[in-house]
């Protein structure tokens, strides 16, 4: 049986921006989406008849037709017949190390790894831009999860622009493993709380630009100023999640008060909260300063850095 194994990388926001509504229902956003090295290995392997499976070594991830990784196989599935109908279907092995339901893209990088690894096992050829547009109609952040390393994301987060991929910035994350923070949640009661200050004439382009303020750290960005980036990061969705999650605002504030961090945030809807920091070093140092002042179990730590690439392959069999 063919198989590929592949690396999918978890994302961090370095900056988040809701500017209106949209007719679909979704907001429209302004984001900054960053790769980082945490991430899962994904196993694709083709099978005698046309099933989908999915296995998980995380009791808290489902190996339904819920999870998004089976999802991105059905999707296959269904837009290639004949692949399926020649090469079988497919066995789906994940093997997790991003936190689950942690704002970091944990599954739509699994389902981007499946989108590439079906395309792989099935010789479909498709394009890096195919690729991304049949994970827009996953999920937001399968596109990005797909292309990887620094871009500008805006519609609701589908639409990419790179930006120069940045060196290695190291990054300390905490994430409370029983915490988790609805998305839809965090979006509505945005709009229900900030709705009154959105652009509504989402026509008009002028207003629209006009009311986006990510270009001090584009520019911090494009000079790869690590302290400067650090010092623009931000996130609109704090404004709600932070009063009504004390934990996460807890994190965030013990993070700005260690020596060494140039800059924290909660990444998307949450409840992760990163730190930007000087080096591998001070990376180690925060993470065992973080642990002494909060040994509760129940809070996972991890040390990383940004990486320049999305899904990657690391071994084929076949």
């Amino acid at each position: 049986m063919r198989s590929y194994t592949l690396i999918s990388p978890a994302k961090i926001n370095l900056y988040l921006e809701i500017i209106s509504d949209r007719s679909d229902g979704y907001h429209e956003l302004a984001m900054i989406l960053q790769s980082i090295g945490l991430a899962d290995e994904i196993n694709v392997q083709s099978l005698s008849n046309q099933t989908i499976r999915v296995n998980c070594n995380h009791p808290q991830v489902p190996t339904d037709k819920s999870n998004l990784a089976y999802r991105a196989a059905a999707l296959m599935a269904t837009q290639f017949p004949q692949a399926l109908a020649q090469y079988g279907g497919v066995e789906i092995t994940i093997n997790k190390h991003i936190p689950v339901a942690a704002g970091l893209a944990g599954g739509s990088a699994n389902a981007a790894a499946v989108l590439v690894g079906i395309d792989l096992l099935w010789n479909l050829g498709l394009t890096k831009s195919e690729l991304e547009e049949l994970g827009a109609t996953l999920g937001s952040d399968v596109p990005f999860c797909v292309a990887g390393g620094t871009v500008i994301a805006t519609g609701r987060g589908e639409k990419l622009s790179p930006l120069p991929s940045l060196d290695t910035i190291y990054i300390v994350l905490a994430k409370y493993r029983s915490l988790e923070v609805s998305t839809a949640w965090a979006y509505k009661t945005y709009r229900q709380e900030f709705g009154s200050s959105y652009v509504i004439d989402t026509e008009n382009l002028a207003a629209r630009a006009a009311a986006v303020h990510s270009v001090p750290i584009v520019k911090a960005i494009l000079n790869k100023d690590t302290r400067e980036i650090a010092q623009k990061l931000h996130n609109d969705l704090e404004r709600v999640v932070l009063p009504a999650y004390p934990q996460v605002s807890q994190l965030r504030e013990l993070f700005a008060a260690q020596e060494g961090v140039l800059g924290t945030m909660m990444s998307g809807s949450g409840p992760t909260v990163f730190a930007l920091v000087e080096s591998e070093k001070q990376a180690q140092a925060v993470k065992l300063q973080i642990r002494a002042a909060v040994p509760d179990e129940d809070l996972e730590l991890f040390v990383t850095h940004t990486v320049i690439n999305g899904i990657q392959v690391t071994s084929s069999m076949g």
